[in-house]
């Protein structure tokens, strides 16, 4: 497939390719936007060739670049050449990246997910920052995590803000998504411990035995862990507060019990 160059800001690819900012854009079509070379690279090494890559007409000979081309045409995605104001209309930056990719969404359902492949798994209840979505996916995968589990209303994982905080590990880490009443059902096999994260625990992180896979619930920003979810855990533990304020930032609070947990499966070399 040739490369083909696109210069109008209404051609119906670029406005397509714009639209994927809109959260029921991206789930009508079960594809995403990623911005960036280094996200491209990242997606190949897992596998995941772009459906369409767009390069800017500035963009410097790299071989990353001549791989993700190469990659993509093999794939049979399309490589359509931009001018800087279609970048920057579509990265909605002033400054935008000079390679874009338009890739599938992957969700893995449950039931599919296995357990022992990882020692620990994080499940998020309602989270609804982007930015705290995306950093807790790449934490999850910078501490080996099995992945992500997403229950109820949360923010959408593969929205541009969510993507570019993930770093590229939205490409690397297993996305699950589910209702409270089938992520319950489901939780009652789980072959570990189940650890809930609440202010009001008398148990500190640190203080309970854990039976790896452990499986992490975290709850809503403001809201934190619901009572039934709460309930359905093992245990609920807490992260002291031993200064003025009285709570984490959700991301910070996630990435704490992810090393908690994991460095008592891999062993710390701290």
């Amino acid at each position: 497939m040739s490369e083909r160059l696109i210069t109008s800001l209404t051609n119906d690819t670029i406005k397509a390719v714009r639209a994927l900012h809109m959260r029921k854009e991206r789930e009508a079509t079960g594809r995403f936007l990623a911005e960036g070379l280094k996200f491209i690279g990242e997606a190949l090494d897992q596998g995941r060739a772009p459906v369409m890559l767009l390069v800017g007409q500035d963009a410097r000979s790299h071989p990353l670049l001549d791989r993700a081309k190469a990659e993509t045409k093999k794939a049979g995605g399309q490589i359509i050449v931009v001018t800087h104001a279609i970048l920057e209309k579509i990265s909605r930056r002033d400054n935008p990246q000079t390679v874009l990719g338009v890739f599938e969404q992957v969700y893995t359902p449950l039931d599919a997910i296995r357990p022992d492949a990882k020692p620990c798994w994080v499940a998020l209840e309602q989270v609804r920052d982007p930015g705290n979505l995306g950093t807790i996916i790449r934490t999850a995968d910078s501490a080996g995590c099995g992945g992500v589990i997403l229950i109820g209303d949360c923010v959408d994982p593969f929205s541009v803000e969510a993507v570019r905080a993930t770093m590229g590990s939205v490409f690397a880490v297993t996305i699950s998504k589910t209702t409270r009443e089938e992520f319950l059902a489901w939780r009652a096999s789980w072959p570990g411990s189940v650890i809930g994260t609440r202010l009001d625990a008398t148990h500190g992180y640190r203080d309970s035995p854990v039976r790896h896979p452990a499986l992490i619930l975290m709850g809503n920003e403001q809201a934190g862990l619901t009572d039934d979810l709460a309930a359905a855990c093992d245990v609920n533990v807490k992260i002291p507060m031993r200064g003025r304020a009285d709570s984490l930032n959700l991301a910070v609070a996630t990435g704490i019990m992810v090393y908690a947990v994991t460095d008592a499966a891999y062993g710390s070399s701290l």
